[in-house]
């Protein structure tokens, strides 16, 4: 089955497949050969569609680097699924299957953020662990994924444990999922803004997302992967895992940390933490220029998978 014309599809024309995931807001279905996934929303009535062809149209508006370049970091919806008028779901790609990993049972799992902010498990030990330096690499690389989202004109929303993947092989790499959960600056969303708990920005509310909330949460996810810190937070000190970050990218790294624990509107952006990150340079004492934006001619999604932790909650520090 293709969608890379992006025109809707009718939900009578799909036959489903195995379920590949089920939550609040939908159930995920492989659909034709399995390298497509549908999302079917619960409640359609909650469902904006005219939002939803909006993040297809975007998708589709991009030139072709810059589509290559979004399939590699997301999961975007590919074309609408309608019904009697009503916006049913949507189709997408499945997650790439380097974003994997297999239990000791053969289970094939999502390898989810949460694997790389959380100290090793028994239950999970088939899952390889980065070195000090690949652990580097992933933050830089989630950095600069939001960043070449916000340059495109994009707000992400829900930033969490569960909704970026990531793979060491053959580099270290991102992969970004819930897409329905984005929007463009300044547009409306296609349903309401979610929200992970411990991944909220203190000083908005949790319905709200913008590119000040994804600077806030830009700050947790790169102090979480790099101090193997679930729950460590701006206004605590970041203490990286030994070996991992250089003299002056822990000064730069540390300095950006606490600066997003300040006021709305002051919080460092993504292209800042590029810069501290990176093998060389100094970091920016006024937000970096934006790259030019994408030029114009879009598992698994927010709600659902469940959204379980692997343990319970450490003790914070």
């Amino acid at each position: 089955m293709s969608a890379e014309d992006a025109a809707d599809v009718a939900r009578s024309s799909l036959t489903l497949g195995e379920r590949a995931g089920s939550g609040g807001q939908g159930e995920v279905h492989a659909v034709g050969d399995g390298s497509l996934l549908y999302k079917e929303y619960k409640d359609p009535a909650k469902v904006d569609g005219r939002a939803l062809a909006d993040l297809v149209a975007f998708r589709q508006g991009l030139g072709a680097a810059d589509r290559t370049r979004l399939d590699a970091l997301a999961a975007w919806p590919l074309c609408r699924v309608v019904e009697g008028g009503r916006t049913l779901g949507f189709l997408m790609r499945r997650a790439p299957a380097r974003m994997t990993w297999r239990t000791a049972a053969g289970a094939t799992k999502l390898l989810e953020l949460q694997y790389l902010i959380r100290p090793p498990k028994v239950a999970w030990q088939e899952v390889s662990q980065p070195t000090p330096g690949q652990r580097r690499e992933l933050a830089l690389a989630c950095v600069d994924a939001i960043a070449w989202f916000h340059d495109a004109g994009l707000v992400i929303g829900d930033i969490s444990q569960a909704n970026v993947l990531w793979s060491l092989s053959p580099d270290p790499a991102v992969h970004f999922l819930d897409c329905d959960g984005f929007r463009r600056v300044g547009r409306g969303a296609v349903q309401a803004q979610a929200a992970t708990p411990d991944w909220n920005d203190p000083l908005a509310p949790s319905t709200e997302a913008s590119v000040d909330t994804d600077a806030y949460k830009t700050a947790l996810t790169a102090g979480r992967i790099l101090a193997q810190d679930p729950y460590v937070r701006p206004d605590q000190s970041l203490l990286p895992v030994p070996g991992c970050l250089d003299e002056r990218q822990a000064t730069a790294a540390g300095r950006l940390f606490a600066q997003a624990a300040g006021e709305r509107g002051a919080r460092p952006r993504p292209g800042e933490w590029r810069t501290a990150l990176s093998d060389r340079g100094t970091i920016a004492l006024t937000a970096a220029t934006p790259r030019s934006r994408p030029s114009v001619d879009h598992t698994v999604l927010d709600g659902v998978r469940d959204r379980k932790p692997i343990d319970l909650r450490a003790p914070r520090r």
